[in-house]
């Protein structure tokens, strides 16, 4: 497997007005691989979506290095940094985000059209092999509200799909979903892990094991430790 990502003694601290600092991160270091399954576990304000955000360079740290292919992600420019985030990351968060007046099928390639960089017959032709892989594709022209809490994720997956990018960054995506929903989300993962070459980093609150996850993390007070290694 080919290193994708290395993150290099990273550390967010942020200023506090009474002259004190809060840590978000604290000298973090590790190896992503292409198609490696990373689990994040740890309590809330433990730095899980903060680290997210460095590695997708949303936020700039205050010392180390995030390195996309030894290159140093701050080394770019802004529009530089903006089009890596576009091309080769898809976000799931952990609320669906689906824009109410669009359709499943417009909101799935809302970040293409935006790009600009395929037509949109290109872009049409996508829709329903994506929505196939996340078993929708009865639902192209429903909106949100016409979908379940499980659905509407599961679109939120696919538009994270449809660039084929290389790492999808998902925010603890089954916070807000029952049990059994939450199991199936957690498959759909697994199942996007076995049929394609993208990493996944998957924040989660679920404590059992996964077993196919390549590492297992715990966050604590913004520090990284390794639960389980393959």
């Amino acid at each position: 497997m080919n290193g994708l990502i290395t993150l290099r003694n990273l550390s967010k601290i942020y200023p506090l007005e009474t002259g004190h600092s809060a840590i978000g991160v604290s000298d973090v270091n590790l190896s992503i691989k292409a198609g490696d399954f990373i689990t994040i576990r740890g309590r809330s304000g433990a730095g899980k979506t903060t680290l997210l955000h460095l590695i997708a360079g949303l936020t700039q740290p205050s010392s180390g290095q995030v390195l996309w292919e030894n290159i140093d992600l701050w080394s770019l420019t802004d529009t530089e940094i903006s089009q890596l985030r576009n091309q080769r990351i898809g976000f799931v968060f952990q609320t669906p985000s689906l824009l109410p007046f669009l359709t499943v099928a417009e909101n799935l390639v809302l970040p293409d059209i935006f790009s600009n960089q395929k037509s949109r017959t290109v872009i049409d032709s996508q829709v329903q092999p994506i929505l196939m892989k996340v078993g929708l594709e009865s639902k192209t022209n429903l909106f949100p509200r016409q979908l379940s809490a499980g659905e509407q994720q599961r679109i939120t997956i696919a538009r994270a799909l449809i660039r084929q990018p290389d790492i999808i960054l998902a925010d603890e995506p089954t916070s807000n979903l029952d049990e059994e929903t939450e199991k199936e989300i957690i498959s759909l993962f697994q199942t996007i892990h076995k049929t394609t070459a993208i990493s996944i980093i998957l924040v989660t609150h679920a404590d059992q094991d996964l077993p196919f996850e390549h590492l297992k993390l715990r966050m604590t007070a913004g520090r990284l430790d390794s639960e389980k290694g393959t």
